[in-house]
């Protein structure tokens, strides 16, 4: 065994030996570790060459990462491709989003579901600041239905609200998700 991959199991063993306090603090700073790179990345992308690359760069890595994420979060719950509306609920929950941001399901029904993002890291952090809203529309209609397609090739999504869209004060974001 290299000492790389000595290493590597050396930080895992140690998460074993967690409580799970512990684990769940990791678990939560982790989140908000990814969601600072998301940004860094995104900012730096902005600087050197404008909103609308960064926005489009953004779109183009969202569609890829976030397939990838509901595949590991299904094979994590042991949920199998075609589970419909439960499942899609299900994997919302599991989320990087999810630890960092206030969200909610309301409307569910077996054809139809309302996912709102009540309280968004990003964005509530921009309105701290004095900036606009991020205008993250375009990106979300890609992740949104690239996440729901991903959990059940059936789903179907549609943007209710989202920046630069005018919100209510009760939530940033809205989408839909219908099954076909």
């Amino acid at each position: 065994m290299s000492s790389a991959e000595r290493a590597g199991d050396e930080g895992i063993s140690l998460l074993y030996n967690l409580s799970k306090e512990e684990l769940i603090k990791i678990i939560v700073d982790d989140a908000k570790n990814w969601l600072a790179h998301d940004g860094v990345w995104f900012q730096a992308v902005e600087k050197r060459y404008g909103m609308a690359v960064a926005v489009a760069v953004d779109t183009e890595t969202w569609q890829h990462f976030t397939v990838i994420e509901a595949k590991r979060i299904m094979a994590r719950l042991g949920l199998q491709a075609g589970g419909g509306i439960p499942a899609l609920v299900e994997c919302l929950k599991h989320r990087f989003y999810a630890r960092l941001n206030l969200q909610d399901v309301i409307e569910q029904s077996a054809n139809r579901v309302v996912f709102r993002m009540l309280d968004c890291r990003v964005q509530s952090a921009r309105q701290r600041k004095g900036l606009a809203d991020h205008p993250c529309k375009s990106v979300g209609i890609v992740e949104y239905s690239e996440f729901a397609r991903a959990i059940d090739p059936r789903l179907q999504t549609r943007c209710i609200a989202c920046p630069p869209d005018a919100h209510p004060a009760e939530f940033w974001c809205a989408w839909e998700f219908t099954l076909a």
